[in-house]
């Protein structure tokens, strides 16, 4: 029956009625699917629907409808939406792959900031141009045949044999953990008799991923999928060197730790091993720190000025005190220079496409005076900085200060990689760090732990300890910090002399216990609620870690607390 039928032949003693945000209403037979009705109401959309909201709840197009309801649809251009394309073409291209090389083992390693995964063969050669070609004409192949993705509830034990069968011990190790009492089923997906887990929904069929590569990558390849401010084309891919290396560095980490998946976490957890990850952990980082320290001091005589930026809860504040320790280690006296004290008046701030007070952007600053006072400084000459009221925004005259010609000048904020902050200083006189944490731990081969979603648990937790914000108010806020991100930071990432990932494998283990109840008290009606759901299902893979295990400067105090360095002063 067409969808057209459904909406017509519904009968109104057995109907269930559906009214969209524009006020429409339409009405069907009861357990109607969402899909049905979003093509009824939206029969010419460009950018697919991806899921809905009904009555506020993420739903799959496939969820049958059993009463009156609101359904908003969700595109390719929302971050639902992104996510669930995401996760359904993996799943294709798993099945894809395993139908063609069914001896390979495929792990999605990370995202690339073009829209991709890296993805790694193991127990199988490298995939060649030839074979990635196979894999791509069998993926158009399923897109064109529109086959269906079917959700299955199934014993756990059931699944597990299915696991044992593949050797995907991650999967085995992180499902043999669940409370059988709670869950007994397990939600897989079988897509032409290929069935797996994937941590969240799924769209009805193959026909809904239309857009995608697979391209070789060095010793693996891309996935590649559209981003979501152009959601029905795909970003030229560019190679990322630093970005890339960081990812190889921070595998290798894992690996060492025996932690690439979480099962192997919640082991070390069990087995009362988890201090040494720690403790192995935060030699990685203070090792690194101390390497970057050493190219700086290699550079004495020319460096500075030292410019790190990063996104949100990147960590960037604790990594630029640890930065200072190890130069005042290696006998350079640092000198921290706030940007944040150069904010125009705030009559004076540039105004977003809704007319709100943007912040974010370059012109928020009065670049001009930041670098006349950046010069004078440099020179050894005696400058009185600003200071930015926050309360009544307006700039008011700060301390006086002079520094020596032997100091380097730390400067931290998000414009630290835009080279227009600084176009007057010789490109050889700057140091450009790029901090971020770029997680590499994944739930298993399969399911990753994006970064921003560690990065959001951070903020979450830190804005309660410090600010007093609820979890709802963080996320709330989140879209807006994302976008500045994209549009002011991410692009100037590949200008940074050096990448520093400030990702601790053990972190979320240590963050679940604080971000918990934070999420929960979420208003279940909100808007907020349906990510708050989505991070609260996920943090329930990870077993808990004890914080008091976490050392006093760890980047990861930042945001739970008890930091040695808060009080820390470098000038």
């Amino acid at each position: 029956m067409s969808d057209a039928n459904y909406i017509k032949e519904a009968h109104p003693r057995d109907t269930v009625q559906v009214t969209f945000p524009d006020g429409r209403t339409f009405e069907a037979p009861l357990r109607t699917p969402v899909e049905a009705f979003i093509n009824i109401a939206y029969p010419d959309s460009e950018v697919p629907f991806i899921a809905a909201l009904v009555d506020g709840k993420l739903r799959e197009l496939t969820h049958p409808l059993k009463r009156d309801c609101v359904i908003e649809p969700i595109d390719l251009s929302q971050s639902d939406g992104v996510r669930i394309y995401r996760r359904a073409l993996s799943f294709m291209m798993m099945a894809a792959a395993h139908h063609l090389f069914p001896e390979a083992e495929i792990y999605v390693d990370h995202s690339l900031p073009f829209g991709g995964y890296f993805c790694e063969v193991r127990n199988h050669p490298p995939f060649t141009e030839a074979e990635l070609q196979q894999i791509a004409a069998e993926m158009q192949r399923m897109v064109e045949a529109d086959e269906p993705i079917r959700r299955e509830r199934m014993p756990v034990e059931e699944a597990l044999e299915i696991f044992r069968q593949r050797a995907e011990d991650d999967k085995v190790a992180i499902f043999r953990e669940r409370d059988r009492k709670k869950y007994n089923y397990l939600r897989m997906y079988n897509l032409n008799g290929y069935q797996d887990y994937f941590h969240g929904y799924m769209v009805p069929s193959t026909g809904y991923l239309k857009y995608f590569k697979v391209l070789p990558w060095g010793d693996g390849f891309i996935l590649q999928f559209p981003r979501r401010h152009q959601p029905t084309r795909l970003q030229e891919a560019q190679r990322d060197p630093q970005l890339l290396t960081v990812f190889r560095e921070y595998g290798r980490w894992l690996r060492l730790l025996g932690t690439e998946h979480v099962g192997g976490l919640n082991q070390a957890i069990d087995e009362d091993k988890l201090r040494r990850v720690i403790l192995v952990s935060e030699a990685l980082h203070e090792h690194r720190i101390a390497n970057i320290a050493h190219q700086i001091w290699q550079r004495r005589d020319t460096v500075r000025v030292v410019l790190i930026a990063g996104p949100s809860s990147s960590g960037k504040t604790t990594f630029s005190k640890r930065l200072a320790v190890q130069l005042l280690a290696y006998g350079i006296r640092p000198y921290a220079l706030e940007l944040d004290n150069y904010f125009v008046n705030r009559e004076d701030t540039p105004r977003d496409e809704k007319g709100e007070y943007d912040f974010e952007t370059l012109e928020a600053l009065d670049v001009a005076v930041f670098n006349k006072h950046l010069q004078a400084l440099l020179r050894g000459e005696m400058v009185q900085l600003p200071h930015f009221n926050f309360i009544t925004g307006q700039r008011e005259p700060g301390k006086t200060v002079k520094i020596d010609t032997d100091q380097v000048i730390i400067i931290e904020g998000i414009h630290g990689l835009n080279p227009r902050l600084v176009s007057a200083l010789p490109s050889d006189r700057t140091y450009r760090i790029f901090v971020s944490a770029l997680t590499q731990l994944n739930l298993d081969r399969h399911n990753r732990v994006p970064t921003t979603d560690t990065r959001l648990i951070r903020r979450i937790t830190r804005d309660a300890r410090t600010r007093g914000y609820s979890a709802q108010d963080t996320i709330a806020r989140w879209e807006s910090v994302r976008r500045g991100e994209k549009r002011h930071i991410f692009p100037y990432q590949e200008n940074a002399d050096v990448m520093f990932n400030s990702a601790l494998v053990y972190e979320l283990a240590v963050l679940k216990p604080f971000a918990e109840p934070l999420l929960l008290q979420v208003d279940s009606d909100s808007r907020q609620w349906v990510e708050a759901k989505r991070l609260l299902t996920f943090l329930q893979w990870f077993k808990v870690a004890d914080p008091t295990l976490v050392p006093e400067n760890s980047l990861l105090r930042e945001f739970v607390g008890g930091l040695a360095l808060e009080e820390f002063h470098w000038d």
